[in-house]
């Protein structure tokens, strides 16, 4: 009897147990969820209002839930990939997750995850910008139809490449 007693114990424990969220066990999260853009937040790089471009907002967040929103992907690439000028207490292992705006749903999407149509005829509120997309089939579709050059996956992009953007020509040629 006290078998079967300890086996249902046991059981009613188990089920308690599977109902609690992982992360209630003190685990990080792999990332954390974009804020929303309010109409306060600056890029650090250019300086112009993120709010006044949503569709092409994105957003860096660190490890310590500090921030930086950005008009878009090509500045936050700037950002990112030279934290020693724009933020120099930081470095990439501090970032925790990066979040663009998908071209054609206008939701953010993970950054790192994303792929990006260099080269096209759309511009972005800076001009020249990498343009966002969640999946390959919506970025081929999408270089096809505005004259993209190329499609990137995020660790294809380096520093070279970004500043370059403003002397590329647009569309295909």
């Amino acid at each position: 009897m006290r078998k079967v007693i300890f086996l249902i114990l046991m059981c009613i424990i188990m089920n308690i147990f599977a109902f609690i969220p992982f992360n209630a066990w003190g685990e990080e999260k792999s990332s954390t969820s974009p804020f929303k853009v309010t109409g306060e937040e600056k890029c650090p790089v250019c300086g112009m209002f993120v709010h006044k471009n949503p569709n092409w907002a994105a957003q860096i967040i660190f490890n310590d839930k500090t921030y930086a929103f950005f008009d878009g992907p090509r500045d936050m690439f700037k950002y990112y990939l030279d934290l020693k000028k724009y933020n120099p207490g930081k470095t990439t292992k501090d970032v925790n997750s990066l979040w663009v705006t998908d071209y054609y749903t206008t939701k953010l999407i993970d950054g790192k995850k994303a792929l990006y149509v260099l080269g096209s005829d759309v511009l972005g509120p800076m001009g020249r910008e990498l343009v966002p997309h969640k999946s390959e089939k919506a970025a081929r579709y999408f270089e096809k139809d505005h004259g993209g050059k190329q499609v990137l996956r995020f660790q294809e992009i380096d520093l070279d490449l970004v500043q370059t953007l403003r002397q590329m020509k647009m569309g295909a040629d």
